[in-house]
């Protein structure tokens, strides 16, 4: 199961464009509402998650994602419950991804340490020893995955689905979306 964790004021896109692109592949997602299933996005965007926090089973956790967006990724820093699915996610070797200012919390826990990694142009101050990529729209280091911000939303998804089943699957969503 992949979760994508949406606090209170994430950023819409980085969650739906991803979201969207991952069941178009098939894989199984889950959105995880961390104050409740009615979370409200950055732009007053109300989305009903799949899921509450404590609704979440690790045990078959393939790949955790953080869309970013300030007030979203601050919802996911204040939950330890986030915190330390994340953390799990990461230590059991788990896809462990997120774009924009969301790549600062996987900081705040060392997973991108001496990693190459992206964040929203600005945020990389705060991402500790990760080797930053400048230019891209996403990132993959193994079982990392970083995108930079809400424009990359797109080839952040088309990295999940790399990562999870393969390039020719994500060359298939794109060929499908008819990206350019």
């Amino acid at each position: 199961m992949i979760y994508m964790l949406l606090g209170t004021g994430f950023e819409e896109t980085e969650a739906i464009a991803p979201l969207d692109l991952l069941r178009r592949a098939g894989l199984s997602v889950a959105t995880v509402g961390i104050n409740g299933k009615m979370i409200t996005g950055s732009h007053g965007i109300p989305v009903v998650a799949d899921l509450e926090m404590a609704e979440m089973d690790l045990t078959n956790l393939e790949m955790v994602i953080l869309p970013g967006g300030l007030k979203g990724v601050a919802s996911i820093r204040a939950s330890q419950e986030a915190m330390e699915a994340i953390r799990f996610a990461w230590e059991n070797g788990k896809y462990t991804a997120a774009i924009c200012a969301g790549p600062t919390v996987l900081a705040d826990l060392g997973i991108p340490e001496g990693k190459n990694a992206t964040c929203y142009p600005g945020c990389e101050g705060q991402m500790g020893g990760a080797n930053m990529v400048s230019g891209a729209a996403a990132v993959t280091d193994g079982k990392l995955i970083t995108g930079t911000s809400a424009g990359c939303a797109i080839p952040f998804g088309l990295a999940l689905i790399a990562a999870l089943k393969g390039q020719e699957a994500a060359d298939a969503i794109a060929a499908q979306i008819v990206i350019r």
